[in-house]
């Protein structure tokens, strides 16, 4: 053989490896799409990618995912959603209620997606049913709206001398209205008067824990909405202010100083969104698997809270509690 004929031959084997590179699959896409800022769901986030990890998915080494952070602005949701469809994601992670799973239903029928919401998603028209969703989504409920009538129980528990509640609610959100009906008939339930307050930015959340204050509020219910969940800082803080005791949605309220909190896990509910995301990018249809419906929640109460407020938790209450905070 001929020096220039081994040359060439010896340069082709060599390329060997690069042609195989080159015809490997191309890293599949999970585009993330949220309500929330990054900050707001700092914690959950970790569990989404640990949950990820437990399905053999790593990103940066065999996933790639494309973060798309709303801030609580709803109206941008519908940009960001078809940015992601744009782009031509594998998958589509929507979380922080809602908004951005009706967005992301709105920007593709093809594109999986896999949702966290906190209400009926057969109502909301995400799915044809729980289990059997049928079309290109999935996810978990997290049942946060139907849990209104508990956190009221809690809260007349804690505060059983109060004759009126406040509730804190976002008109914008999608889910107000159902919000609005099932805490009205919790005030039913209990006979006590409920008073609504509303907030869709922060000026109107410092306006809103004013009027409490100045109407004498025993206590006050925080409504179940990212936008609240994004400012929770502020509204501990203004609850604080005011020495109004306070019952939220969620934990991240009760450890950022928050009263109580009753709901769904959200770390848990994220690592099952992880879960399903991974089914998916294995080859499984979204519109087979059914809709997760969570069976645990969350009580958490701050002592340290109730201290400075000047209440006695009942015993009773802090054995049932999944932690209390001292």
């Amino acid at each position: 053989m001929k020096r220039r004929e081994f040359i060439i031959l010896l340069g082709g084997v060599a390329a060997w490896p690069l042609a195989a590179h080159a015809q490997q699959p191309p890293m599949p896409v999970i585009g993330f799409l949220s309500s929330l800022s990054s900050a707001a769901v700092a914690r959950p986030v970790v569990a989404f990618l640990q949950g990820l990890k437990e399905a053999g998915y790593v990103a940066g080494q065999n996933v790639a995912i494309e973060y798309r952070w709303a801030d609580g602005q709803y109206d941008r949701l519908p940009d960001l959603a078809a940015d992601l469809v744009h782009r031509q994601v594998t998958v589509v992670v929507s979380v922080g209620g809602e908004p951005p799973a009706l967005a992301a239903e709105g920007a593709t029928s093809t594109i999986p997606i896999v949702f966290m919401v906190g209400r009926d998603p057969v109502k909301l028209g995400l799915v044809a049913s729980l289990n059997r969703p049928g079309g290109n989504a999935t996810g978990v409920n997290l049942f946060i709206t139907e849990m209104e009538a508990k956190r009221f129980g809690l809260l007349h528990e804690l505060v059983p001398t109060a004759t009126t509640f406040g509730v804190l609610m976002n008109p914008k959100t999608a889910e107000a209205e159902t919000l609005l009906s099932e805490v009205q008939a919790a005030g039913r339930t209990l006979q006590q008067r409920i008073e609504v307050v509303n907030a869709s930015n922060e000026i109107e959340i410092d306006a809103a824990f004013v009027a409490l204050a100045q109407s004498k509020i025993g206590a006050v219910l925080v409504g179940a909405d990212p936008f609240f969940n994004n400012r929770r800082d502020l509204i501990v803080s203004l609850a604080a202010r005011y020495a109004i005791p306070a019952i939220y949605p969620l934990r991240d309220f009760a450890d950022s100083g928050g009263l109580v909190s009753y709901g769904t896990s959200l770390t848990d509910a994220y690592r099952q969104v992880a879960t399903y995301t991974g089914r998916i990018l294995k080859g499984e249809k979204p519109g087979e698997l059914p809709v997760v419906q969570p069976t645990r929640f969350e009580l958490v109460i701050n002592l340290k809270t109730a201290k400075a407020l000047g209440l006695s938790v009942p015993l009773t209450l802090q054995a049932s509690a999944d932690e209390v905070i001292e």
